[in-house]
């Protein structure tokens, strides 16, 4: 048991920070938006009612899209753009898809290889895409889901100011939605883009997301 929890201890303490910090978040907006309430005269927001809201819905659905957005382009983008020097990058010449040797693929299968890529065909070219096509399927289920989300907030607002709801559509075209996807978007491109360039220069002893300490500038590809 001890094992099992040392072997997938990287996926289990994100994980359990995860939910620590999604439950900060739900205490937190519900105190937040209770104090808003009481403000105007009204009665404070339970907890339950607050996590069952379309507004902690959409709060929740803007980052998980945005962190989607930025895996499934990373994801493809190292296929084919390079950062000299960087540990997250691929080298200059070894950009695209490579070949079925070096990806262990077709021939070059081994008896540990995972089932379909040992079946070949149509299984092995779906499995070979199977990480960006799965980072681009949350993305796009979490953006839907923050549309919604967001059309749900936004008519409730609508009608506590006593103007017209909006359709779903209608709602894809203001201003509105768009402002906040960007806002999280950009963050997103900023930090991808800083820590690629940071890991050219910058080093974290023991750290795959990094290079040796010791090694030059230049290597590229090489972690530590």
């Amino acid at each position: 048991m001890l094992r099992r929890v040392a072997d997938n201890g990287l996926s289990l303490a994100f994980g359990a920070l995860f939910l620590v910090t999604l439950v900060g978040q739900a205490v937190a907006g519900a105190a937040e938006e209770s104090e808003q309430r009481l403000d105007q005269g009204l009665d404070p927001v339970p907890l339950l009612d607050y996590v069952t809201s379309s507004s902690f819905a959409v709060d929740v659905m803007e980052n998980w899209q945005s962190e989607y957005l930025q895996f499934f382009l990373y994801v493809l983008a190292t296929v084919w753009l390079v950062q000299r020097g960087s540990a997250e990058s691929e080298e200059p010449d070894q950009t695209g898809t490579e070949s079925d040797e070096d990806q262990r693929m077709g021939a070059s299968a081994r008896g540990d290889s995972p089932p379909w890529v040992r079946a070949g065909g149509w299984r092995a070219a779906l499995f070979s895409r199977s990480l960006g096509l799965l980072m681009g399927g949350l993305f796009l289920l979490t953006w839907v889901a923050t549309s919604v989300a967001g059309w749900t907030a936004y008519n409730s607002e609508q009608l506590q100011s006593h103007a017209d709801p909006v359709s779903w559509a209608g709602y894809l075209a203001r201003a509105d939605f768009w402002s906040r996807s960007f806002q999280n978007w950009q963050s997103e491109m900023l930090a991808v883009g800083s820590m690629a360039v940071f890991a050219v220069y910058l080093r974290q002893r023991g750290s795959p997301e990094s290079k040796p300490v010791g090694a030059p500038h230049g290597d590229t590809g090489e972690t530590g």
